[in-house]
């Protein structure tokens, strides 16, 4: 996600006369830094980097004496993204560190703050929006040879789940009109990209209101997961995520497509049977669960139970048998006890995911969590549930990848491996897994071909 958000702030700095990027801070007259709030660690980092970018400041001209720094003035400090919005004031106020601090809405305001900074000023833009999805925006790509890229479909969350701070920090959702998206496919497409992540905070709940559903009966593919539930309520118009995945597929026939980071309850069963019935679909479906006991996931606002989560895992891999499956898990959540821990040990050995992405909690201010829980289980627990919980999902993943032996994979080629640039090139199979294939065969960065037993 912050991949495709500088990538925004790029093109919108490009067309405000900023032509030139850099390779190395010290010879930047604007350093960007695009920042996370979802845990403390990522916050704990940026603070690390604005110490490191202030020491710049502090020492340009010795910089500039010794040729470390080409800039012809100190550096301008601008942070970016979910920390701008959650902690504003306090990031301007750090003795300096920072000039311009910019919200993930108000990207299209940076050149005005930045002339703010000329006149002596601190820029400060961290206004939320209930429409702006930056559509009309042509994206710089950072990795310009690339044969895969990130586009954004929807911005914002209305999940509102206890533990996430995403909704205070990137807004309602909205989602962006979907010939806005197939635009800047087929751009992608005629410079050369062969695959495409679809993007969003809750990328499945993806709904084009301005579009009346022409194609299908109206209504037929808002319908959440069977057993799942929503807090906010649920448009019953438009184009719904099933649609734009449909159009773009049938559009775009040798274009691989992904998507993330979708929400367990927006799986009706037309997605998956389309996921089924398009090869250029990646049969891989991320689905956090962030925990395997009812009784934290009602405390989390989750929507669902484990039993309702573990009848979709069935029914996802009835509809789709080669899936693959990912989620995300939190470990010591408020209250949560070794019974609630016990429970999402045994979802994962339940389920056996190929990839999973587990912390421990950290709990973040404004959420449900921090107005109502207490975050009581002491740190050394956390740990060590966190510990238990990546050695189960390593004796549990090793089986997904056995059962490849011996099977056919389709590979889309990136390019070479670093660990061995001369020899070997490397790879992702329709399922994501990494594939490292031998120079010998002759293959070519963004050629699709099958891995035989």
């Amino acid at each position: 996600m912050n991949v495709n958000d500088m990538e925004i702030v790029l093109s919108i700095m490009k067309n405000a006369g900023y032509n030139e990027i850099v390779t190395v801070p010290e010879n930047a007259e604007i350093i960007f830094i695009n920042t996370c709030a979802i845990r403390d660690n990522a916050e704990m980092k940026v603070w690390q980097r604005l110490n490191y970018f202030w020491f710049l400041k502090r020492n340009w001209k010795a910089n500039v004496a010794t040729g470390r720094s080409q800039s012809l003035r100190p550096p301008k400090v601008v942070v970016l993204g979910c920390m701008a919005e959650r902690l504003k004031e306090k990031i301007l106020d750090s003795d300096k560190m920072v000039d311009v601090v910019c919200g993930p809405d108000a990207y299209r305001d940076l050149p005005r703050l930045l002339e703010e900074v000329e006149y002596g000023q601190k820029g400060i833009n961290t206004l939320l929006s209930l429409e702006e999805t930056y559509a009309d925006i042509n994206p710089v790509r950072i990795s310009q040879n690339s044969i895969s890229a990130f586009v954004s479909i929807m911005r914002g969350c209305n999940n509102m789940c206890s533990f996430c701070i995403v909704p205070f920090t990137r807004g309602r959702e909205r989602s962006r009109p979907v010939d806005s998206i197939v635009r800047e496919v087929g751009e992608l497409w005629k410079e050369g990209v062969k695959e495409v992540t679809l993007l969003g905070q809750n990328v499945n709940s993806y709904n084009d209101a301005s579009v009346i559903e022409k194609e299908a009966e109206p209504g037929s593919n808002w319908k959440l997961s069977e057993g799942f539930s929503s807090i906010s309520k649920v448009r019953t118009t438009g184009l719904r995520f099933a649609d734009l995945l449909d159009r773009l597929s049938l559009k775009f026939p040798e274009m691989r497509f992904r998507f993330t980071s979708p929400h367990p309850k927006d799986f009706p069963d037309e997605l998956l049977y389309l996921m089924r019935e398009r090869n250029n679909i990646c049969k891989l479906i991320h689905l956090p669960a962030q925990s395997g006991s009812s009784t934290m996931l009602e405390r989390m606002r989750r929507g669902y139970t484990r039993e309702a989560y573990l009848s979709l895992v069935q029914k996802i891999r009835t509809i789709i048998p080669d899936v693959a499956l990912s989620s995300d898990f939190i470990s010591g959540f408020c209250g949560e006890t070794e019974e609630d821990h016990s429970d999402t040990l045994t979802l994962v050995k339940e389920v056996g995911y190929d990839m999973a992405y587990m912390f421990a909690y950290s709990m973040r201010e404004k959420t449900h969590a921090h107005r109502n829980y207490e975050d009581d289980v002491p740190e050394e627990t956390k740990q060590r549930r966190l510990t238990e919980l990546i050695e189960t999902f390593r004796e549990s993943t090793g089986k997904c990848y056995d059962e490849q032996v011996g099977t056919t994979q389709l590979v889309l080629v990136e390019g070479p491996n670093k660990r061995a640039p001369d020899t070997e090139l490397i790879g992702k199979s329709d399922k994501g897994h990494r594939q490292f294939m031998r120079k010998t065969l002759q293959l070519r960065k963004g050629v699709r071909f099958c891995i035989y037993p």
